[in-house]
Order: structure tokens, then C-alpha cells, then sequence
């Protein structure tokens, strides 16, 4: 039961999480709002591990599992956070629809799991079809769109090897542990990063970009990371990235709805071939799994 609540909680949170990083970064600037959503991000997970009486642990490999998220809360954060000024935010979770493959093939390498199957090459070409298109259409709103495009694809691949390496390491420790470690680990670098390239308190802050930042740093951060690495401790990396079957066409959705997104042929077109990719790719998983089971 524990382990639906958490798949729900996460494809409700990555669905949203994209208009929310869009808006908070309208007014003060990508940097200041992915530094301030990380130091609000820390103060409330240090206070759930207050709460929960666990303690970090720093032998060899929890330090190298915090690494390897910091990886994911820093860079892949990073990317997504510049990228988001670019496309529109329904577009981040379509293109994080192609995080099972990139994970997958990891996998192949990295953990050496079977999964590059016929399935799986027929799930490739589906993907890269779907992203082709969404290029197409990114160049008729702008070359900044296809840098965004470009910006989303390596936060994935950034989150897919943070995700694949937490399992290589399997250093069997809470995932509140692990968030823990990766934020305290991130937030120094957030703040280095803001003070080089930025360094300027915004002088105003719109309300919606301060929701934004605050639901970003306080839910987000603190349950989505620590529900994510939950997830990827019980289940395979693989099946907890299935979660962006249903949460693009969430986000489509909303961003249309609510921030007036164009949703033409083409993206829907792209994003169609992406998640039949997913689902390909699903399928023969599964195919494979009950036949070995055999």
C-alpha cells in the first residue's frame, strides 16, 4: 500500500513540478529560484530527520550514495531549472518520459541487467521519432527552444545515471538519509554557483513566483526526492521511472490550462511516440520477465 501512495504522490508531484519551476524562475532569475527552493529543501529535510531520530551515516558507502544523488539535486536540477526558460513546461516532463530508456540502457551497462532487448531498440526508435518531431516544433518557436530541448535531455540522462549509480552503490540506506546527504552536498555549490554567476537578491517577487519556490523547496524537494529514493530502495530503477507514462500528459494539460501553452499536432504528435516508447518498452519487460520466470 505504502508503495502505490508513493507512485501517486510522485506522478502527481512530476506533473506539477514543471510549471511550478517555470514560474518561480519569472521575475528572479533560474538561479536565485533553484538555490532558495534548495535552502528552503534543506531546512525541511533536516528537520524531518530531526523528527524521525535517524542519524547520517558516513561510512564509505553512504558517502558515495550521497555523491551520487547530489548528482541528481545538483546538476540535473541545475540543467532543468536553465533549459525551463526556454520551452514550454509541459515539454520537461515529456522529455523525462525518456528516462526508463536512458535508465535502461545504464542498466545494461553499469549493472549488468538484460534490457536491451528487441523490445526495448523498437522503444528507441519510437523515442527518438517522438524527440525528432518535438525538435521540429521547437524550431518554429525559436533556436532558444531547441537549446531548452537540449538542456531537458541532459537533466535526464544526469538523473538516469544518479539513479542507476544509487543502485550500483546499494548501500542499503534510508532514502531520507540519502536526500539528506545529497542536499547538504548540493546546497554549498547552489549558493557558489548563484554568488559567481548572479550574486543579486531580486529586488521584487511575484507572488506566484514565491508559491512556486516555497511549494517547490517545502513538497517537492523534501517528499518527491525522499518518495523517488524510496521507491528506487523497494522497486527497480526501471519500474520507478514508469511514473512518466501518466505524469506528461498531466503536465500537458495543465500547462495548457493553466499558463496558456501551445499544444499543437506536433507536440502531441512527439509526446504520443515518446510515451509509445515507454510503453513498448514496458511490454517487452515484462514479456521478457514472465518468460524467464518460466
Amino acid at each position: 500500500m505504502r508503495i502505490y501512495l508513493a507512485y501517486i504522490s510522485i506522478i502527481l508531484l512530476w506533473a506539477t513540478t514543471p510549471l511550478a519551476i517555470k514560474w518561480s524562475g519569472e521575475g528572479p532569475g533560474f538561479l536565485f529560484a533553484v538555490t532558495s527552493r534548495m535552502a528552503i529543501g534543506t531546512v525541511c529535510i533536516l528537520l524531518m530527520l530531526g523528527l524521525s531520530k535517524q542519524r547520517l551515516l558516513w561510512h564509505r558507502k553512504a558517502l558515495k550514495t550521497y555523491f551520487a544523488v547530489a548528482v541528481q539535486i545538483y546538476a540535473s536540477m541545475l540543467a532543468v531549472y536553465w533549459a525551463a526558460q526556454f520551452i514550454p513546461s509541459g515539454w520537461i516532463s515529456v522529455l523525462f518520459g525518456l528516462l526508463p530508456l536512458m535508465m535502461a540502457l545504464l542498466a545494461a551497462i553499469w549493472l549488468g541487467e538484460r534490457s536491451l532487448t528487441i523490445g526495448n531498440l523498437l522503444a528507441y526508435v519510437l523515442g527518438i521519432s517522438g524527440l525528432w518531431t518535438l525538435f521540429g516544433s521547437a524550431l518554429q518557436i525559436g533556436h532558444a527552444a531547441v537549446l531548452g530541448i537540449i538542456g531537458v535531455l541532459v537533466s535526464t540522462f544526469l538523473q538516469a545515471v544518479s539513479s542507476v549509480w544509487v543502485k550500483r552503490i546499494d548501500a542499503e540506506i534510508p532514502a531520507l538519509s540519502q536526500v539528506t546527504g545529497g542536499l547538504l552536498l548540493s546546497l554549498p555549490l547552489y549558493l557558489m554557483t548563484w554568488a559567481v554567476f548572479d550574486g543579486h537578491w531580486p529586488t521584487e517577487i511575484s507572488p506566484i513566483s514565491l508559491a512556486a519556490i516555497v511549494y517547490l523547496g517545502a513538497i517537492a524537494t523534501t517528499f518527491g526526492f525522499v518518495l523517488y529514493y524510496y521507491l528506487l530502495l523497494k522497486q527497480s530503477a526501471s519500474k520507478v521511472a514508469l511514473v512518466t507514462l501518466v505524469s506528461p500528459v498531466m503536465a500537458l494539460l495543465l500547462g495548457h490550462a493553466v499558463n496558456h501553452e501551445p499544444l499543437t499536432i506536433k507536440v502531441v504528435t512527439g509526446t504520443l511516440l515518446i510515451l509509445g516508447a515507454l510503453l513498448v518498452h514496458v511490454l517487452f519487460d515484462r514479456l521478457t520477465g514472465s518468460r524467464q520466470a518460466r
